[in-house]
């Protein structure tokens, strides 16, 4: 265990084999546990040498990335589609997740993660290694918007470079969170999605992104979106520059589970700059918002989108 770059240079095509030499396992309630101990992860192993124990978490971090890609595929169904989508030769790429019947299908949610280390279908890595993989991913997420009968795009807002020798390269369309999100909705949701009805649950500073969203296609985006879920949500009408119709808009279509001591569900009043309903999450743990309003979010969805049948009947 010494050596921690071993674990950062590691390619396996077995990632349960590949967390097992770094000593651990996920079992079956998907808990990261010490394969001889059973213990949950333990940051300091060396107590002098907090350098160490840093970059041996993120190597086990960039492990649960690809582990949780992998989960995506095959035990949520979803598929890879590379973006750029007229990528060329040795150019930078990353790629987006679909479900096989996300262009097919009259409503589809998609799913957008916060800032910092988290990819595509990550809520909070923190929680993917100290908790389990229900709390931290969006694996729970996909599997009950399909089980509900709705197609499932996953944007990977915070994969934007490469490392290259002597620095890094931007990959194009996704040089941040909001290029990515708009590359996506301007070449993939827009020309290729026929559903007629989307859902977004977006965490943290995934709302910004979903706000850069409506102001960057304000038509198409009001147009075909009927719910917004915001997990604790950073967003800011102000300084996003929306105008009043569109905050108008989603007076009418969202709300922000935030941190609080209430109930869960508890209705509590916005910030001045979110101007739209917040209700508690159920917990003071920012990372835990989406967990813990899951079951509500899909409530608030579902309602949504019978309403939304209705008014379009008469």
């Amino acid at each position: 265990m010494e050596n921690v770059n071993k674990f950062e240079l590691k390619k396996s095509n077995d990632l349960q084999n590949a967390f097992e030499e770094f000593g651990y396992r996920f079992n079956e309630f998907g808990q990261l546990r010490h394969i001889t101990t059973g213990a949950a992860y333990e940051f300091n192993v060396k107590e002098e040498d907090h350098a160490f124990n840093q970059r041996r978490y993120e190597a086990l971090g960039n492990l649960v990335t690809d582990y949780v890609y992998d989960l995506l595929e095959k035990e949520c169904g979803l598929k890879k589609r590379t973006v750029p989508l007229d990528a060329h030769g040795s150019e930078p790429t990353t790629f987006i997740f679909h479900s096989d019947d996300a262009f097919t299908n009259d409503k589809i949610v998609i799913l957008i993660h916060g800032s910092s280390v988290v990819r595509a279908g990550q809520w909070a890595r923190r929680l993917i290694i100290n908790d389990s993989l229900n709390s931290g991913t969006q694996i729970p997420f996909i599997k009950r918007a399909k089980g509900l009968g709705y197609g499932v795009i996953v944007f990977n807002t915070n994969d934007n470079k490469i490392t290259v020798k002597g620095g890094f390269r931007s990959i194009r369309g996704s040089e941040c969170a909001e290029n990515h999100a708009n590359y996506v909705w301007k070449n993939i949701i827009i020309p290729k999605v026929t559903a007629k009805y989307i859902a977004i649950i977006a965490h943290s500073y995934g709302g910004c992104v979903t706000i850069n969203l409506c102001r960057s296609f304000p038509e198409s985006f009001q147009k075909r979106v009927f719910a917004i879920a915001f997990t604790d949500s950073c967003h800011n009408f102000v300084s996003q520059d929306l105008t009043a119709s569109n905050i108008e808009w989603f007076h009418k279509v969202a709300r922000n589970w935030v941190v609080s001591y209430s109930p869960l569900d508890s209705p509590l009043s916005p910030a001045a700059n979110q101007e739209i309903e917040c209700v508690s999450a159920g917990t003071q743990r920012h990372d835990l918002t989406s967990w813990m309003s899951f079951t509500s979010i899909f409530e608030f969805i579902d309602a949504k989108y019978k309403r939304t049948l209705t008014e379009n009947e008469i």
